[in-house]
Order: C-alpha cells, then sequence, then structure tokens
C-alpha cells in the first residue's frame, strides 16, 4: 500500500507550476476581457460612448475597490502574521478565523466575476441584447447578496456572521465598542465613495434605468442631484462619530470628544460640495466654494494629526517589520527612517486628496475619483499595519503592568517571612 501511494505523489506537480499556469490563464482571462470590452465600446457611437462607459463604470467601479481591499487585507494578515504581533488576539478572532490565503482566495473569485460581468454587459449592450445587457449587474449584485446573507453551512459562514455582526454593532452602537467595532468603521470611511456608487447603482437597478440614458437627467430620482449621495457619502463618518460618543459615554475620556470632533469635520466638506447643484453659480464661486475649501484643509489637516498623534504611536513601532524569520523584508524595513519619512509624507498627501473625492460636485471625473479612490485604500492598507501595531503595544504593556502588579514585592515577601518565623 505504501509503495503503490509514491508514485502517485511522485506525479504530483509541484506548487510553483501550479501557481505559474494559474497565472498565465488568469493573464490569458485578463486580456480576452479587456479585447472583447474594447471591441465592444468601439461598436457604439461617439456620442453615446462616453455616457454609456460612465454608466457601467458606476456599476462595477465599487465591486473592484472592494476587490482590491481584500486583496490588501490579506497582505495585511499577511505581514501581520510574520511578525510578533498577535493580530487575531487584538480583534479576538477564534481560532478558526480565515488566513491570509483564504482571504486572497475570496480576492481572486471577487477579480474574476466583476470584470467578468463587465464584459458581458459591454458585448450584449453593443450587439442590441438590451434587456440582457441590463441584467448583468443585477444578477452580480444578486448573487453576491446571496452569497454575504446566505444562512448555510458554506463559503466561511462564521466569518461572514462575524463580518455582519461588525456592521450591525457599527451601524448602532448600542453596546460598549471594542476594537474590531471601530477598526472596521474606520476602514468604511476610506470606503464612503464605495457606498455612495453602491447607492446609485441600486437606485438604479430598482428604477429600472439601467442600460438607459434617462439615469443621466440631474434631476431625476437617480440623478447627480439626489440628496442621497451625499448622504451615503456622510454615513459612515457618522457611524464613526456615535461610536465616539458611545465610548465617551462609558470611559468619560475627553479624547473621545476630540475624536468625535474630528469625524465631525468631513460633513461640512461633503454638504457644501453637495450645494453646489442646488445654489446658482455665482453664489457658490462667491460663498460656498471658498468655505468648502476651508473646510476641506481643516479636516485633512485635522485627520493627519489624529492619525500621527492618536491612533500610531511612531515612539515605538518596533514589532512589525521585525519577522520571526530574519529576510531582506526586515533589513529593508526594521528601523529605517525612510519608512517613517514615508508613512508621515505618503499620510499627509493622500490626505489631502482624499478631500477631493468626498466632494460630490467632482464626481464626474469618474476616472480621475476612482483613482484617488484606489490610493486612499492604498493609504488606509499602511495606516492598518501601525494601528493594529499601537494596539498590540498597548495591549501587552497592560498585560505587564498587570503582572507586575499582581507578583509581591520585595517588602512584602520579608514581611510575610517575619510573621511566619517562630522563636
Amino acid at each position: 500500500m505504501k509503495g503503490a501511494a509514491i508514485p502517485a505523489v511522485a506525479n504530483m506537480p509541484s506548487p510553483l507550476f501550479l501557481w505559474r499556469v494559474k497565472a498565465i490563464l488568469f493573464l490569458l482571462w485578463g486580456l480576452c476581457c479587456c479585447k472583447i470590452g474594447w471591441d465592444s465600446v468601439m461598436r457604439m457611437s461617439a456620442d453615446l460612448r462616453d455616457l454609456f462607459l460612465y454608466e457601467a463604470f458606476l456599476y462595477y467601479n465599487p465591486l473592484l475597490l472592494v476587490a482590491l481591499m481584500i486583496w490588501l487585507w490579506g497582505v495585511n494578515l499577511w505581514v501581520l502574521a510574520q511578525s510578533s504581533v498577535n493580530y487575531a488576539k487584538v480583534f479576538d478572532l477564534a481560532q478558526t478565523h480565515l488566513s491570509h490565503r483564504e482571504i486572497w482566495r475570496c480576492a481572486t473569485w471577487l477579480t474574476l466575476i466583476v470584470p467578468t460581468s463587465m464584459t458581458a454587459y459591454l458585448y450584449l449592450y453593443s450587439h442590441g441584447e438590451v434587456s440582457l445587457a441590463a441584467s448583468q449587474p443585477v444578477l452580480l449584485y444578486a448573487i453576491l447578496l446571496m452569497i454575504l446573507f446566505s444562512p448555510f453551512d458554506m463559503f466561511y459562514i462564521s466569518s461572514r456572521f462575524y463580518f455582519l455582526r461588525t456592521v450591525w454593532r457599527i451601524v448602532l452602537p448600542l453596546q460598549a465598542i471594542t476594537f474590531p467595532d471601530f477598526f472596521l468603521a474606520d476602514i468604511f470611511t476610506s470606503m464612503s465613495k464605495v457606498f455612495s456608487d453602491l447607492e446609485r447603482s441600486v437606485c438604479r437597478m430598482v428604477n429600472r434605468q439601467v442600460a438607459t440614458i434617462a439615469w443621466f437627467e440631474a434631476d431625476s430620482i437617480c440623478g447627480s442631484h439626489s440628496i442621497a449621495i451625499p448622504l451615503a457619502l456622510v454615513f459612515p463618518y457618522l457611524c464613526r462619530f456615535f461610536q465616539c460618543l458611545r465610548q465617551y459615554k462609558d470611559t468619560k475620556e475627553k479624547t473621545c470628544l476630540l475624536n468625535a470632533l474630528k469625524y465631525s469635520t468631513a460633513v461640512p466638506v461633503i454638504f457644501l460640495s453637495a450645494l453646489k447643484y442646488h445654489v446658482f453659480p455665482e453664489q457658490w464661486v462667491s460663498f460656498y466654494r471658498p468655505l468648502w475649501l476651508i473646510s476641506s484643509v481643516i479636516n485633512s489637516l485635522y485627520s493627519f494629526y489624529w492619525d500621527i498623534k492618536r491612533d500610531w504611536d511612531l515612539s515605538i513601532l518596533t514589532r512589525i517589520f521585525m519577522f520571526k524569520n530574519p529576510s531582506i523584508w526586515t533589513n529593508l524595513l526594521y528601523g529605517q527612517n525612510w519608512v517613517f519619512y514615508w508613512v508621515l509624507g505618503s499620510n499627509l498627501v493622500l490626505r489631502c486628496a482624499w478631500t477631493y473625492k468626498l466632494s460630490a460636485h467632482l464626481r464626474h471625473n469618474y476616472l480621475t475619483v476612482f483613482a484617488i479612490a484606489a490610493l486612499e485604500i492604498l493609504r488606509r492598507w499602511q495606516w492598518v499595519f501601525f494601528r493594529v501595531e499601537n494596539e498590540w503595544n498597548k495591549m501587552t504593556a497592560k498585560q505587564n503592568l498587570e503582572m507586575s502588579s499582581d507578583m509581591p514585592s520585595e517588602g512584602d515577601r520579608l514581611l510575610d517571612s517575619s510573621n511566619n518565623h517562630t522563636v
């Protein structure tokens, strides 16, 4: 029996070979999607091409940004697993939590499904199958929702329910706020553009405006003047704001109020921008746009200060890049001054650029907004490393303090020995 099993194992292809085959198939799939999509777009008339691309981009770009966030979250977990930071303990995860490989597997499937649906949408519309084209984003959204809320023991049910419970605690902060609660809420603030585009996409699906040009009317129910757009943008910030108030109620720490003030500075940025569609042009230029610029600067600088001063403690960052197994990454990143200069500089620049994305009156520059939204996700990705490490440092310092307080002092030991001594 053992001898018969050896040839089967020997004939198994190596993991490196399988990885190369998967990479080649992935590249071929990407080239096919690009070729079919490009040919489909070129079949359309020039006057409808830009409008149609804007609509198609609206349905699929939020899901692409979600896929990017999942890929980067897997990188976060991989790096933290190589370091001495116990992220499972920081997030209070069960032993069966998803590893970085399982996270990447989810990201891979999402990366495959979304562009495939988009390619089918472009192809069917360009060939006159408008009803079939309109069904593509609807089916995609329906399938993803069914997977997310499925009660069956499949597709990582425990992790899905952990995520949904955390989202519920974010929306209704009626209990004490835990680290996973406000950590995920902070990530949601970086994905506010995703929520805004998802709202507009679902609105058009519900009102049967997919694959039509009726949606482009500004005053329509799903048009660019809709009040739902700034409401969707501001919703993650309001959730985080009420979390801070709840933390202040439980802890009475004034820093919670200062943190709440930080999130409240995003509200005027969003709503002053949305006013462009509801006031006269000369009023916007002379009065509201200067207010929008001032509020944008305040929000960017306040958020940057809080990242450096509160969320991170750059004086004790020693664990993330000190890998358990020494490698080239340890020598390149650990204790290097350039890492901190890069983090400070990039965080400041991207904080300022993020204000552009929060501005509803700039949304029609969709490629630029998409690029800035992707850069904000990259900024949040590097923020995760330092935020999780800082929390782990606080946890270990608290544990060491509790252990030292539980140990009897030298004076207590001498007193106990004298009381036990018999003459």
